[in-house]
C-alpha cells in the first residue's frame, strides 16, 4: 500500500473542516464514528464558532493545529471547498476527503472548479478522494472518515469483505445487505467523481490487506484500466476474488452515469471483455454482490461445475435440473454404486438417480439427509450440491436436516446451497452457517457463478511475443485503400483473397484470366471507403470482356465523383462457406479490441458478435463464438460440414497482433466478410478497410 493511501485508510491523525456538534449532521458523523469505533489516533475538529466538539477541543483553522494531520476531511461546501483544499496543499498535508457535492457531476462550470482543486493537489502531491463522496471507512482501525447513515442502521462488525464504490449511496447499500446477511466488513470507501483517486487505486491498496477474502467493487466507468487489471493479476495470485457492478448497461444508463459522477460511460462489450479477462466477475446489482458472498467466503473453489440435486420434492427436483442448466451447470451422472447406497436409505418408490427424490418420507424419517448425503459426498462426478427444501414446518426435524447438512459441508469442503422460502425452516440453515436462499433460482445462480468465477479466476493466457513492426500506408486521408489494406494484412501473416489491381483495361483481362473467373471487380480509393453505396463493386463476373467493360464503366464513375484513386481491383470470388468478420478498433481508454462474429451485409442489424481484448489464444476466440447466435452453425446443420473454426480463429489471433503491435495508429480494421470453410479450407479475407489512427510521434500521448 502506498504511503499516500495508507495515510487515508490508517490516518494517525485526521481533521474535519466543518466539524459539527450534531452528530447528525455531515460534520458531526465521523467524529462520531471513529469515537465509537475504536480510532486510536488524533481527530482534531476545526470550526471557527465553538471551543469544543463532541468532547474533543475545536481549532478555528488548519492553521491554528499543533501538527499538520496526515488526513482531512473537507466538509464545506463550493469555494470554501476549493479553498480548504488549497490551504490544505500549502500545509502539506497527506489526504484531503472532499465530501461536498456541485462539482464534475454538474456540468462545464463545475469541472473547471473541480479541476482547480485537483490542480492545487497535485502542485503538492496530495491525494484527493472525491468531491461528491460519502467517504471512507476502515473497521479494522475505525478509521472511519464517512458520513453514511447506514453505519447506524446496521452496526459495524471487521470483517473479511472490502466494498469499493464511486457511489456512495452503492457503497452504503452493500454494506448494509452484508451486514444484514450477518457479515463483516473491514473496508467501505466510496471515491464520488474521481476528481484524484479512483475505485481502481483503491482496489490496488486493498487487495495487499492479507485479511481481505472478497472484494465488490461498483463502477460507472473505469478511468485506469491497467491498474485495475494489475489488481486482477494480483488478486488471482492470492485467491482474491473480486465481482463488481458495472452501472450504465443501457443508453439511459450511461446518460445517468454521467450526470451521477461526471464519468464518461465504457462501451458495455468491451467492459464485459475486460472483465472477463482479467477474471472478474460482473454481476447486475449489490443483490447480487451480497446474495453471493456467503459462498465465496467458505473458501469454495470447485473444480467443476456438476451438481447433485436433492429434494423432497419431484416437482422440486425437476425445477432443480431446469435452474442448472440455465446457470450453466451439469447433473452429475451418480454412479452405481452411490445409487445403491442412497436406496438403501430410501423407500422404494423414491428416485435415486439424479435429482434424489427423498419424497415425503422425510417427514416421519427425519434421518435421511444424514443417511443420504454421505452416500453421494464422495461419487467422482459430485463437484457441488443443491437441497431444495419447498414444504417442512411441523411434524419435520428441521434443526437436524441443518446440523446434518452444515456437517456434510464441513466433511466434504465441497459448494452446497440450500433454498428454503420458509422463514422456519430457512433460520435453522442459515444459523448452522449453511448458504440459504429463497428460491432455487438464487441457490443454483450462485453455485453457478462460483463454478464459473472460478474458471475464470484459473484461466491462463500467455502474453504475445515477437510482434512484428507495423508500418501504416501514408496518406492524409483517414482511410487506406483496400489494396493497401490488403498488403498490410497480408504482410501481417492474414490469409487474403486472390486479387491483382489494374490500372488497364487490358490488365483487367490479364487478370480475369490469372486470378480465374468468375471475378469481382471493385474501384480502389482511399476517399470512397464504402463502395458498394455508389454501384462500384460488380459481383460474378463472368468474362474478361465482361470485365473489361465494368472496368471503364466505374472508372468513369469514379472520375465523376471527383475522387482519387488507385486502380481497380479484380479478385476471386471466393466459396466459403460462411460469411464470418473480424473488426477491431482502438479504444481510448482499454487499448486494442478485436471483435468476433457473423459477416455479411447483415452485420450490422443482427449484431451478432463477441469481444475480446488481446492476448488471447484459439481457445478463447472458439469459446466466444459458441457463445454466439450463430453457434450451432460451427458444427454443422443440415447437412452442411462443420465449419473450419480453427482458421478463423487463428485470422482474428494474428488480427488481434496486428493491432497491438500498431496501438493507436490504427483506428480501426474492418474484415467483412471472412470466407470460412468447412474443417481443412481455411478462411480467407474478401473484403476490408482499414482507418488511420494517430501518427507515430502522437503515440506516448
Amino acid at each position: 500500500m502506498s504511503d499516500l493511501l495508507e495515510t487515508a485508510l490508517n490516518p494517525r491523525t485526521v481533521a474535519i473542516i466543518g466539524a459539527s456538534e450534531n452528530i447528525h449532521k455531515i460534520g458531526g458523523r465521523p467524529i462520531y464514528y471513529m469515537q465509537k469505533g475504536g480510532f486510536k489516533g488524533t481527530i482534531y475538529p476545526i470550526n471557527p464558532s465553538r471551543e469544543e466538539v463532541q468532547g474533543l477541543k475545536s481549532y478555528a483553522s488548519l492553521a491554528q493545529l499543533p501538527e499538520v494531520p496526515e488526513l482531512v476531511l473537507i466538509v464545506v461546501a463550493g469555494d470554501k471547498a476549493v479553498e480548504a483544499v488549497e490551504d490544505c496543499a500549502a500545509r502539506g498535508v497527506k489526504s484531503v476527503v472532499v465530501m461536498a457535492s456541485g462539482f464534475g457531476e454538474t456540468g462545464p462550470e463545475g469541472r473547471a472548479t473541480q479541476q482547480r482543486m485537483t490542480d492545487a493537489a497535485r502542485a503538492t502531491g496530495m491525494r484527493i478522494y472525491g468531491p461528491n463522496t460519502h467517504g471512507l471507512a476502515n473497521f479494522g482501525t475505525g478509521a472511519i472518515a464517512g458520513f453514511s447513515t447506514m453505519f447506524i442502521e446496521r452496526p459495524p462488525q471487521d470483517g473479511p469483505v472490502a466494498v469499493l464504490s464511486q457511489s456512495g449511496g452503492m457503497s452504503a447499500m452493500v454494506y448494509g445487505l452484508l451486514r444484514e446477511r450477518g457479515i463483516g466488513v473491514r473496508h467501505v470507501h466510496a471515491t464520488g467523481n474521481e476528481a484524484d483517486v479512483t475505485v481502481a487505486e483503491m482496489a490496488w491498496a486493498i487487495a495487499h490487506d492479507p485479511e481481505i477474502k472478497l472484494m465488490l467493487l461498483y463502477l460507472e466507468n473505469i478511468a485506469n484500466p491497467e491498474i485495475l487489471a494489475r489488481t486482477a493479476a494480483y488478486a488471482r495470485s492470492r485467491d482474491l476474488p473480486i465481482i463488481a457492478v458495472k452501472a450504465g448497461r443501457t443508453a439511459g444508463g450511461q446518460q445517468a452515469a454521467s450526470t451521477h459522477t461526471g464519468s464518461m460511460a465504457n462501451e458495455e462489450r468491451v467492459v464485459d471483455a475486460f472483465f472477463k479477462k482479467h477474471g472478474i466477475w460482473r454481476v447486475r446489482d449489490p443483490h447480487a454482490q451480497a446474495l453471493c458472498a456467503q459462498a465465496y467466503l467458505k473458501g469454495w473453489r470447485p473444480t467443476g461445475n456438476r451438481l447433485v440435486v436433492i429434494s423432497n420434492s419431484g416437482a422440486s427436483c425437476v425445477m432443480g435440473a431446469d435452474a442448472a442448466e440455465e446457470n450453466g451447470l451439469e447433473l452429475s451422472i451418480l454412479s452405481a454404486s452411490t445409487q445403491k447406497a442412497v436406496a438403501t436409505s430410501l423407500p422404494g418408490f423414491a428416485t435415486t438417480t439424479n435429482p434424489i427424490d427423498i419424497t415425503a418420507a422425510l417427514l416421519s424419517n427425519s434421518n435421511l439427509f444424514s443417511e443420504v448425503l454421505p452416500a453421494v459426498a464422495q461419487d467422482p462426478s459430485a463437484d457441488m450440491f443443491f437441497i431444495n427444501i419447498p414444504v417442512a414446518g411441523a411434524g419435520y426435524d428441521v434443526e437436524a436436516f441443518a446440523r446434518d447438512t452444515a456437517k456434510f459441508e464441513a466433511l466434504t469442503g465441497k459448494p452446497v446451497a440450500v433454498a428454503a422460502w420458509q422463514d422456519t425452516v430457512a433460520k435453522p440453515f442459515i444459523a448452522a452457517g449453511v448458504p440459504t436462499f429463497a428460491n432455487e433460482a438464487q441457490a443454483v445462480g450462485v453455485l453457478g457463478q462460483l463454478a464459473a468465477h472460478t474458471a475464470l479466476m484459473n484461466e491462463s493466457f500467455e502474453p504475445w511475443q515477437d510482434l512484428q513492426p507495423v508500418q501504416v500506408p501514408e496518406g492524409s486521408g483517414a482511410y487506406c485503400s483496400e489494396a493497401q489494406t490488403l498488403k498490410l494484412l497480408a504482410k501481417h501473416g492474414i490469409p487474403i483473397v486472390k486479387h491483382q489491381l489494374c490500372q488497364t483495361a487490358a490488365e483487367v483481362r490479364e487478370a480475369f484470366v490469372a486470378v480465374g473467373g468468375p471475378v469481382v471487380l471493385k474501384a480502389c480509393s482511399a476517399e470512397v471507403p464504402h463502395k458498394s453505396e455508389f454501384g462500384l463493386v460488380a459481383l460474378g463476373v463472368q468474362s474478361a470482356d465482361i470485365a473489361a467493360t465494368i472496368f471503364e464503366s466505374q472508372r468513369k464513375k469514379l472520375t465523376e465523383m471527383k475522387v482519387s484513386h488507385e486502380g481497380i481491383i479484380v479478385a476471386a470470388m471466393s466459396r466459403g462457406r460462411h460469411e464470418c468478420m473480424v473488426g477491431a478498433r482502438f479504444d481510448p481508454v482499454f487499448g486494442p479490441v478485436v471483435m468476433i462474429g457473423a459477416g455479411g451485409k447483415y452485420v450490422e442489424a443482427l449484431k451478432d458478435y463477441a469481444v475480446l481484448l488481446p492476448p488471447f489464444n484459439l481457445e478463447q476466440v472458439e469459446s466466444a463464438l459458441r457463445g454466439l447466435r450463430m453457434a450451432p452453425l460451427l458444427d454443422g446443420v443440415r447437412g452442411d460440414p462443420p465449419m473450419d473454426v480453427k482458421a478463423f480463429a487463428q485470422v482474428a489471433v494474428s488480427v488481434g497482433r496486428l493491432m497491438m503491435a500498431a496501438g493507436p495508429r490504427i483506428a480501426s480494421l474492418d474484415l467483412n466478410p471472412v470466407m470460412v470453410g468447412a474443417i481443412g479450407e481455411g478462411a480467407v479475407v474478401v473484403d476490408a478497410l482499414l482507418e488511420r489512427g494517430r501518427s507515430e510521434e502522437h503515440t506516448s500521448e
